[in-house]
């Protein structure tokens, strides 16, 4: 019996890191929000790896936490170890990475939810979407209550027909034993929505004192802790160690030895599975050259002692597991508290989706996260911001806020799913974003944060706390420009860092352009001990002078594809009908319906000759129009 139990302006459906961002970001902006989720017990889950961050992926968090969003916020209440990856290469790709008390991130997440004003969280599941003529209105629960609202977002995760995978065995469940979502997958095809099958999976968990570290490399996590939310400027406590081991002759032999019945390899899966998280049995199949593989042992908090064993998951037999996991070193007596599994679940084609994240065919219809065919949780709630965001603007009547690639990793990730699709549940790395210079971690606040200030999620504190960075950094570079020294002064320094000896004077600012010259150099030429300019404006100012010729560099690169992408191609334009467009760009075009000539241009299939013939067509309907494009 279906029944009315409320009415709101958002309904989000999931509560996994996607449906926690899109859900804050609708309630934090003024909307009467709900947040729907198969269990309360499953609040912004951790079912894989308990980390948040890392190559590619501490961006994104950097990134949500500059747009307002709570990822960081959560990640610095609930981490055990923190780590910056990729020291050793240049800033734009270094990486932050925290491993999390998993059970504590839920909990902290969940507590933040629970108090946010104008949300509501309740555990239901979600199995039809109230639809009248092409638009969305509301949601009914399998219980019978229906929740109206201005727009749904769906945050589904891998929930939807999830089914597990260990070896010969399988079985209908959501990740951790929970439930699956089993009936909304239907609906969603009949309403015109084209699902496809992905997998994905999680290595086992195994007991921390079956674990023999003596033979084990420690991995311990940095002296100086880096904060994932600019909102914190430190923190400090004690960390916990991971361990670095690694896989041996015999666990290829046992691996290659039953590879035949390993869910996948038996043809029991027809999913595709991330290609840059390979499972055990791809790396001895794909790697065969290699006699070793590495494995990361990681705590999965501070009240348990289930350890994560990274780089070895498997939908292998538990017993096969049992075997495997004691033949490498230092687990030789490991027991094993959960197998590892391959789940596989629906998701959708994300080319159905426009830049704002709605669902082009069914308006007011949001979708976010695993569900839009991404991996980890840091893609996810980076989509679950935008969604939340487009969603109430929707409501409001205002512009989509959309990043483009130039702006946001959050903007390349968007576009590369909803202009190019994806064939392979898609992992964010630093590789795919063309301007990563320009797009670096560490100013993702002074990117992005006024821009989320002015439609009302970034606070104002956040908000002044930027300004004041960029001033003190502003103010910084000048005095540096402005402020000489001489050789006498600066060589000694300068010797004892095997620096090139000054012949003549030079600014302070020019003298930083050095490699070896660091702003600790600065000071002692200064003849100072010490600064009280934060630790973050020293970095930005370090890294702007640094690597100023590249960045202007990357600058005009981003001021030519801005001309592409500032050429709007009108919603009404039927590409058929241009004449030249070769059949397979007509019928790309068609299918994605890009917003603009840049965004056309990265659509598979649409060569450049295809672009010039658009670019002329809008440029003679646009002279016929009397100059109006």
């Amino acid at each position: 019996m279906k029944y009315h139990r409320g009415t709101y302006d958002v309904v989000v459906v999931g509560g996994g890191h996607a449906g926690c961002e899109a859900a804050l970001a609708s309630a934090r902006m003024g909307c009467k929000t709900l947040l729907l989720t198969l269990t309360l017990d499953a609040i912004a889950l951790m079912p894989c790896n308990p980390a948040i961050g890392g190559t590619g992926k501490g961006h994104l968090v950097r990134e949500i936490d500059a747009l307002g969003g709570e990822m960081g916020l959560n990640i610095d209440k609930s981490f055990i170890q923190s780590r910056m990856l990729n020291t050793a290469k240049g800033p734009a790709v270094h990486s932050l990475r925290a491993q999390a008390d998993k059970v504590k991130y839920h909990v902290e997440m969940k507590k933040t939810i629970e108090t946010q004003e104008n949300l509501e969280l309740i555990q239901g599941e979600v199995v039809d979407l109230i639809v009248e003529g092409d638009e969305v209105k509301g949601v009914t629960l399998r219980s019978g209550a229906q929740f109206f609202s201005r727009a749904v977002i769906l945050a589904t995760g891998v929930y939807l027909k999830s089914k597990i995978f260990i070896g010969e065995f399988n079985y209908e469940s959501g990740p951790n034993g929970l439930f699956p979502a089993m009936f909304l997958s239907e609906r969603l095809r009949e309403l015109g929505c084209d699902l496809r099958r992905f997998k994905t999976g999680t290595p086992a968990r195994i007991h921390a004192d079956s674990i023999d570290y003596s033979k084990m490399t420690i991995q311990p996590g940095d002296e100086e802790i880096v904060p994932f939310s600019f909102l914190n400027d430190e923190i400090n406590m004690e960390q916990q160690p991971c361990w670095l081991t690694r896989t041996t002759g015999d666990t290829l032999r046992i691996i290659k030895e039953n590879i035949h019945r390993s869910a996948f390899y038996r043809g029991d899966m027809n999913s595709v599975g991330p290609r840059y998280c390979p499972s055990i049995e791809d790396k001895v199949i794909r790697f065969e050259d290699k006699p070793t593989h590495q494995l990361f042992i990681e705590p999965e908090g501070l009240d348990t002692k289930e350890m994560y064993v990274q780089g070895m998951s498997t939908s292998l037999p538990e017993e096969v597991q049992i075997d495997m996991l004691r033949s490498v070193v230092g687990l030789e007596e490991v027991k094993v508290m959960r197998p590892a599994y391959a789940i596989e679940y629906d998701c959708i084609n994300p080319t159905q989706l426009k830049p704002s994240l709605e669902i082009k065919h069914i308006n007011n219809l949001f979708s976010a996260g695993q569900f839009n065919g991404t991996s980890g949780y840091e893609e996810a709630a980076a989509q679950g911001l935008m969604a939340g965001i487009n969603a109430v603007l929707k409501i409001r009547g205002e512009e989509p806020f959309v990043l483009d690639r130039s702006e946001a990793y959050i903007g390349v990730i968007i576009d590369d799913l909803v202009t190019k699709g994806t064939n392979e549940p898609y992992r964010m790395m630093t590789s795919r974003a063309e301007y990563r210079l320009v797009l670096r971690q560490d100013n993702a606040d002074l990117r992005l944060t006024e821009k989320s200030y002015q439609f009302g999620l970034a606070s104002k504190e956040r908000y002044e706390k930027v300004l004041y960075k960029k001033n003190k950094v502003e103010a910084e570079m000048e005095r540096l420009k402005k402020t000489s020294t001489s050789p006498d002064i600066a060589n000694p320094i300068l010797e004892k860092i095997d620096s090139s000896l000054l012949k003549a004077g030079i600014t302070l600012y020019e003298l930083l352009k050095r490699p070896e010259v660091a702003y600790k150099h600065i000071l002692e030429i200064e003849d100072k001990n010490d600064t009280d300019l934060p630790k973050y404006v020293i970095e930005q100012c370090e890294i702007v002078i640094k690597y100023e010729g590249y960045i202007e560099k990357q600058l005009r690169q981003i001021d030519q594809f801005k001309k592409l992408e500032n050429k709007k191609i009108p919603e009404e334009i039927d590409f058929n009908q241009i004449d030249g467009l070769r059949l397979e760009a007509r019928q790309k075009l068609s299918d994605i319906r890009p917003l603009s000539v840049g965004q056309a241009s990265r659509i598979s299939g649409v060569s450049p000759a295809d672009v010039s013939v658009l670019l002329v067509y809008l440029e003679q309907r646009r002279r016929q129009k009397g100059g109006q494009a």
